[in-house]
């Protein structure tokens, strides 16, 4: 058995050695014999923003950075997101097909990509050894495919609706030719808006699934990609489940739909296992994807671990969410809001899990809109200095862990105090992973085939359990 360790205390994924201590401990057991998903990946984004972050700094640190999360030694991600033209992690608004009523994308181009977000994902490539799955997701069309003419908000004019599936098409053959097979689409992030603050198209729940099915799915199946496609690509909570109701209980089951995307933006706090469930159940043969979550509308706290582990940041909705969602929205630990999210999520049916931003610099960007978030990684690219957080180590504890083909088990946990959940790798392994967000340190025996292991985390802790059956 390996145990390690995140912690307030200091502890950054540290091994640690020993059993538990004196007090009477928690007995959690681990129940093989229930079997639930299967884990495709954790991971991170790559955005412009980072990127162009990454091509600032000097080699050396640049190779550190893209070792730490791709390298054997490091974090191993393995599911990624990449965004389909610009977002507002992007230097500016651009798009690959810029000429307006170009209906067959005679010009489309990837070029804009070319400087920063390729050569970012090729050395990812290079330094991983398992290799990694991409989501790709566009913030919206171009402007002249929309019926307001803009960046923002609108909707995609019903006339280019096969322009559009022709765009996806153009890009999965662009990035082929780069040496860069995408994995899986999304059809829009966001469809029901972010406030009007950045790129965005808004879709109904019936409009996407109408534009799937007679435009997107048959021009991807045509041109011969078999790629994993998944519908809405926002907050969970009651919208989530009205998704869900639209797609596969309203409708019937599209060939086309693998699954559902979902975001954290609705609580700081709440993982929505209801309406997670509520998806899974209504299609228990397809897919639950967390694409993106962050510690937003705060700017990062440089070198100051600490600040990570305290109830102190905030996020859009302290200030902006309605007077009936503010309670979702108090103040929050970073390192817990991620975390219990991954817990909670992998516990209600998710099968991976992808991270924001890579790296940002200490303002939180760059970022055209100015929406300024925090990553795992911040670098100061003037004095080429850079900043593990403490989030980098919590989701390490995850990505580096519990590898693809996982299969998520069973667990009981009698203390309340405690999330815990647990999965069996391909090779055998069984990783179970706690978070102990109390002020004291907590006893805990581990049971597993009429075999108890003794372990102690610490105060405020986040700790990774590695079983191996010999």
């Amino acid at each position: 058995m390996e145990v390690y360790e995140t912690s307030a205390g200091g502890n950054k994924l540290e091994k640690i050695t020993g059993n538990g201590g004196n007090g009477i401990p928690v007995v959690v057991q681990i129940l093989q014999d229930q079997k639930f998903q299967t884990i495709i990946g954790f991971g991170g984004s790559f955005t412009e923003s980072s990127a162009y972050l990454l091509n600032q700094l000097s080699r050396k640190n640049r190779d550190t950075i893209l070792r730490a999360y791709f390298g054997e030694e490091g974090a191993r991600y393995s599911l990624t997101r990449t965004h389909i033209n610009s977002c507002d992690f992007s230097l500016r608004n651009y798009s690959y097909a810029p000429i307006a009523n170009d209906m067959n994308l005679e010009n489309f181009s990837i070029e804009e990509d070319r400087d920063d977000i390729i050569p970012m994902i090729k050395d990812a490539m290079e330094m991983s050894k398992d290799g990694f799955k991409i989501i790709s997701s566009p913030w919206t069309a171009p402007p002249w495919m929309k019926d307001n003419q803009d960046w923002i908000g609108g909707k995609l004019l019903p006339e280019y609706y096969d322009t559009w599936a022709l765009f996806f098409s153009k890009y999965m053959e662009a990035y082929k030719d780069e040496g860069i097979g995408i994995w899986g689409i999304t059809v829009v992030n966001e469809p029901l808006g972010n406030g009007n603050n950045w790129e965005s198209m808004h879709f109904t729940p019936q409009e996407m699934l109408d534009f799937v099915n007679n435009h997107l799915g048959p021009r991807l199946e045509k041109d011969g990609f078999d790629v994993i496609l998944l519908a809405y690509d926002q907050n969970r909570g009651k919208e989530l489940e009205e998704w869900a109701n639209v797609f596969y209980r309203e409708n019937p089951p599209s060939k086309y739909v693998d699954g559902f995307a979902v975001h954290w933006y609705n609580s700081t706090y709440d993982w929505f296992p209801q309406s997670l469930n509520h998806t899974h159940e209504l299609a228990p043969d397809k897919m639950l994807i967390h694409t993106e979550g962050c510690v937003d509308a705060e700017m990062p706290h440089w070198k100051e671990d600490a600040w990570y582990w305290t109830k102190e940041a905030t996020d859009w909705g302290w200030d902006w969410a309605s007077e009936d969602d503010k309670p979702l929205h108090p103040k929050y630990v970073p390192v817990y809001r991620y975390a219990r999210n991954i817990i909670g999520s992998l516990n209600s049916w998710v099968q991976g899990w992808i991270d924001w931003n890579m790296v940002l610099d200490r303002q939180g960007g760059p970022n055209w809109a100015k929406n300024w978030c925090v990553a795992p990684v911040i670098v100061d690219p003037e004095k080429d200095e850079v900043y593990f957080t403490p989030l980098y180590f919590t989701m390490a504890h995850f990505s580096k862990f519990i590898r693809p083909g996982a299969v998520r088990i069973g667990f009981e946990n009698p203390d309340e105090s405690l999330m815990v959940t647990a999965a069996e790798n391909p090779d055998g392994t069984v990783v179970v992973i706690i978070l102990n967000m109390n002020e004291e340190a907590i006893n805990i025996n581990l049971e597993m085939d009429n075999k108890t292991a003794e372990v102690q985390i610490s105060p405020q802790a986040l700790q990774t359990v590695v079983i191996r059956n010999y």
